[in-house]
């Protein structure tokens, strides 16, 4: 079986956003429990860089946005001959009530943003070794507590993030699974075409041709080029098939 790499990428920028917060809540979880201080810098680096992208925009509006638009679009379904009303139904019910516990959540990521630790820990992320035990004192003695106390106050932590996470999974599912993959051909690594309106693309390559996409554009029109892993020796063949989804 030939291993198959699949690449995303998004064609505007709240399906940017949108991923990248994906990415670093699935990181906040990659390495639990904390049990040392190379288990906490991964999980403060992330925390810390999801309160950023919290800040730069406005997340709960375009999440309740695209909430509104998914039950609209499922409504159009409901006509369609031969389809699984029930199942639905089920998606309707799951996006109304995703949406009503993201309206009535607190202000994106103010549980972490308020928290002591994690803000000491944050002001020294950006200076080169500044979380040493000398500079991080109170780092220090947490990752000297019993190893319940300090999962109980990551698991307050995440939990304060489920409003949030609910929405998105649930949204990122059903653009995900918008669109079939197709195959396609590049010519001489390079190929474009129409988005119509899509917001993220979803390309799947074999991984023993080692070759990545530079993917480029909007939602109306984008382009791909296919580059070798190794820049000075890769080849890209002249007529390349690969597997396209654009959702």
């Amino acid at each position: 079986m030939h291993t198959q790499v699949l690449f995303e990428h998004p064609l505007n920028e709240k399906m940017r956003t949108w991923l990248r917060i994906e990415f670093l809540i699935q990181q906040l979880s990659a390495r639990l429990p904390i049990a040392d201080h190379s288990d906490a810098l991964h999980f403060f680096r992330n925390a810390g860089d999801l309160l950023d992208v919290f800040e730069r925009g406005e997340v709960r509006t375009e999440l309740l946005k695209e909430l509104e638009r998914q039950q609209r679009k499922l409504q159009a379904w409901i006509e369609v001959p031969g389809v699984d009303q029930s199942r639905i139904d089920a998606l309707r019910q799951q996006l109304k009530t995703a949406g009503s516990i993201l309206i009535s959540a607190p202000r994106m990521g103010q549980f972490l943003r308020e928290d002591r630790l994690i803000a000491l820990v944050r002001q020294r992320l950006s200076i080169p070794g500044g979380c040493c035990s000398f500079d991080l004192p109170t780092l220090h003695i947490w990752l000297h507590m019993p190893q319940a106390q300090r999962d109980a106050q990551v698991d307050s932590w995440l939990a304060s993030l489920n409003p949030l996470n609910q929405a998105l999974t649930l949204i990122l599912d059903l653009i995900r699974n918008s669109a079939p993959f197709r195959k396609q051909t590049s010519l001489n690594g390079f190929y474009q075409d129409n988005g119509e309106d899509a917001d993220l693309l979803r390309l799947q390559l074999p991984l023993g041709l080692q070759l990545y996409p530079q993917i480029s554009g909007h939602k109306s029109r984008f382009a791909i080029r296919f580059m070798p892993l190794d820049s000075d020796n890769g080849v890209v063949p002249e007529r390349l098939d690969f597997e396209l989804a654009c959702c």
